[in-house]
């Protein structure tokens, strides 16, 4: 017997119901891009380059989220291998060969 087109897309329904409530997403969404966007301002501003390059991380880290929750794993990886690992690593390096504090 041949199923329907309503047969068969309620079977890819119940296959790829989502692991959250859409809501939820939504809600977590916004709240790690107003955290990124808080920790991004607070890198910029901050005179101490090793708080800057920290806060450029956990920035990192909450876009890191956001970029997972919108089903993008391979920026996900990305982003942790540069943004997380690379970037603030050669950014300590660079600050330790020079000096710590931006001068005015």
């Amino acid at each position: 017997m041949k199923k329907t087109k309503a047969e068969k897309w309620k079977v890819v329904r119940r296959v790829s119901q989502p692991m959250f409530e859409p809501l939820f997403i939504d809600f977590f969404l916004a709240v790690m891009s107003t955290i990124a966007l808080i920790f991004t301002y607070l890198a910029v501003v901050q005179k101490d380059l090793v708080k800057a390059i920290i806060f450029s991380s956990v920035e990192s880290a909450a876009y890191l989220l956001v970029f997972y929750l919108l089903m993008g794993p391979d920026l996900a990886l990305a982003y942790v291998a540069i943004g997380i690992g690379i970037y603030p690593a050669v950014a300590f390096f660079l600050v330790k060969k020079t000096e710590r504090y931006e001068a005015e």
